[in-house]
């Protein structure tokens, strides 16, 4: 089989293809014929060493797939060949709270990902794909997509007729925003494009606001819903972290997850926070039966992710220097086979 290898950080130029025997499932595996893969911005970073001394290397990269099982090991009586099916982001988080041992196996950090045509998994770390999912669109749900219904739904507990504000248009961004609508929320949505606000208004949003030219979003927000917005869905971090308490209502939550607007302000709103009583809550994708909560959710909607675009499986390095420029509108899914 072929798949692609990182043996250092040395960035996008890095990847390569090798080549690897097909695995053997053992016990209570399953092995996948991967179709599809989906980029996450973690995945740039694991490709550019981000995470420094923690970074397992040689790697095989990315960690949001889907296939099909092309046969399964001794013991596995829940799956057969020829189902469809996705990877938990975490293979030993089956359910319950979080830990260091249920995150130590993150795929495509600590353990090899699936940028790969074939993969073992182990059985409990598998749900089935929807049916009415492309494997492309299926591969967009284990980080992203989980990522977003665990920063909705399951500890945002966002309720009908509540706002949520999402940042930009990226996977995660894309993904609250269908699941705050499929929840009977209202939206609150920003970029620096105004294009890609049309889109975001054709996907739900109620109220855009363009970031660039309206530098006080927060104030804004704020102010269009009333008393404030319930849920902030904060991809940017700290650089956006001062806007996001503006906008937030006082008992409000911010459901923090990215790191991607740089370096926090010299004057951090930190005290604004303590008197309005917000709650900053960190989200890490979630457990399998997360996963299959929220496949079960889009399932019963007839939900569909947002795919910007498609790339090759011998076209992994545009894939992610198109992930990188930030042109994209949803996620940038690769072909694998």
């Amino acid at each position: 089989m072929k798949c692609y290898e990182l043996q250092g950080p040395s960035g996008i130029d890095g990847l390569a293809i090798v080549d690897k025997p097909v695995p053997e499932p053992g016990d209570g595996q399953v092995l996948v014929r991967l179709r599809a893969a989906t980029l996450n911005y973690r995945d740039l970073l694991t490709v550019k060493g981000g995470y420094g001394s923690r970074q397992k290397f040689p790697l095989v990269p990315v960690s949001d797939g889907a296939g099909v099982i092309e046969r399964v090991g001794p013991g596995v009586r829940e799956f057969a060949a020829g189902d469809r099916v996705i990877g938990s982001f975490f293979e030993s988080w089956i359910g319950g709270e979080p830990s260091e041992a249920k995150m130590r196996s993150a795929l495509g950090g600590a353990v090899d990902g699936v940028l790969s045509e074939y993969r073992v998994f182990p059985k409990h770390a598998l749900v089935r794909t929807p049916e009415h999912l492309t494997d492309i669109e299926a591969a967009a749900l284990p980080c992203a997509g989980l990522t977003a219904w665990s920063a909705v739904t399951k500890l945002g507990g966002v309720k009908p007729g509540q706002t949520v504000l999402t940042q930009g248009t990226g996977g995660v961004s894309l993904f609250a925003v269908q699941f705050a609508r499929m929840c009977g929320a209202r939206v609150v949505a920003t970029s620096s494009s105004d294009a890609k606000i049309e889109r975001l208004k054709q996907l739900g949003a109620d109220f855009t606001l363009n970031y660039k030219t309206t530098p006080d979003w927060g104030k804004k927000a704020r102010e269009w819903s009333g008393h404030g917005v319930d849920l902030i869905v904060e991809v940017g971090g700290v650089g956006t972290l001062n806007e996001s308490i503006r906008a937030t209502r006082i008992g409000g939550t911010i459901a923090f997850i990215g790191v991607l607007a740089g370096p926090p302000p010299s004057d951090l709103r930190l005290p604004l926070m303590v008197m309005q009583q917000q709650r900053l809550q960190g989200v890490t994708v979630g457990s399998v039966e997360d996963l299959q909560a929220m496949v079960d959710a889009i399932t019963t909607n007839g939900m569909k992710p947002v795919i910007d675009r498609a790339f090759r499986f011998d076209q992994v390095r545009d894939a992610f220097a198109h992930m990188e420029s930030g042109a994209h509108f949803g996620k940038v899914a690769i072909e694998i086979g």
